[in-house]
């Protein structure tokens, strides 16, 4: 029998992704082959004690800074960024891992949301803003953890072969003051310059349209490299996978009226650097 605080402990470490932990024993391994004490590598890559104690037990997960720095200092040959990637997601919330695995051989994606701006076109404020509100509330760490698992899916839009992206969001959420006005204004400015992209477009469905599929709630399709047509609905935390073939041809059909309905890319735009110029 242990103690509450023990059986605490034991039930952190049950819940730690397994990459965390692999990452974390890498780390110890390089650290032990270069001679070094967990205060020596702490102070060469810029982290306490406790932070770098924390990583190689697999109980807090590695940011890109510290992989970078730890790479050099232990001459790790790329084995600790070669995981940054999976480290990242395992950040994610449990329920959007599985597509967040599978979204990272997209060629092609294409959303829908009738309420909020979709997270790979958010900044760091909105998410932040948006993540902060969960109910029940979450902790710091987790907050910050979302966060930067939600900005490292971005590079999804920006990666070599390009992917090809359509978002379509409804009026409410350009409309929806998410944080605050400036950090309103910054993701409306954040959009326009993200549209710019050749591998993005954004549409806005009007909220005096009428009905729409849309209104049945979000949805997202992608296409693998493997060139499967997935698609993906969540909501209230709850997240579903699709695979069966007929059931993603639907959202297809779906889709392709939602982008006949929208705003097109230059009307959507238009709309958007208006409501940008009245925060």
């Amino acid at each position: 029998m242990g103690t509450s605080r023990q059986r605490k402990q034991r039930a952190q470490d049950d819940d730690r992704p397994g990459v965390w932990v692999a990452y974390g024993k890498l780390v110890k391994l390089w650290r032990n082959k270069a001679g070094l004490t967990q205060q020596e590598l702490a102070d060469a890559v810029g982290y306490s004690c406790d932070q770098l104690a924390s990583i190689e037990q697999g109980r807090r997960p590695a940011k890109s800074a510290f992989t970078d720095a730890a790479e050099v200092t232990l001459k790790a040959g790329g084995t600790l960024e070669v995981l940054q990637e999976d480290v990242d997601l395992a950040k994610l919330p449990a329920f959007f891992y599985d597509f967040a695995k599978i979204e990272t051989e997209a060629i092609s994606r294409y959303d829908f949301d009738p309420l909020l701006i979709p997270g790979l076109l958010q900044t760091p404020e909105y998410a932040e803003a948006l993540i902060s509100e969960h109910c029940p509330p979450l902790s710091d760490e987790i907050i910050e953890q979302h966060v930067e698992a939600r900005l490292s899916r971005q590079k999804l839009l920006t990666r070599t072969p390009m992917v090809e992206t359509c978002f379509i969001f409804g009026e409410a959420a350009l409309r929806n003051t998410v944080g605050s006005a400036d950090v309103m204004r910054a993701e409306l400015q954040h959009l326009l310059k993200q549209g710019q992209m050749r591998n993005v477009e954004i549409q806005v469905m009007p909220s005096d349209c009428g009905f729409h599929p849309g209104l049945n709630g979000p949805m997202v399709i992608l296409e693998t490299l493997e060139h499967r047509r997935v698609g993906y609905i969540e909501s209230q935390d709850v997240g579903l996978v699709i695979t069966d073939a007929a059931t993603v041809s639907a959202f297809g059909l779906r889709y392709g009226k939602l982008r006949t309905q929208a705003l097109n890319v230059e009307e959507s735009a238009d709309l958007i650097e208006s409501l940008a110029g009245e925060l």
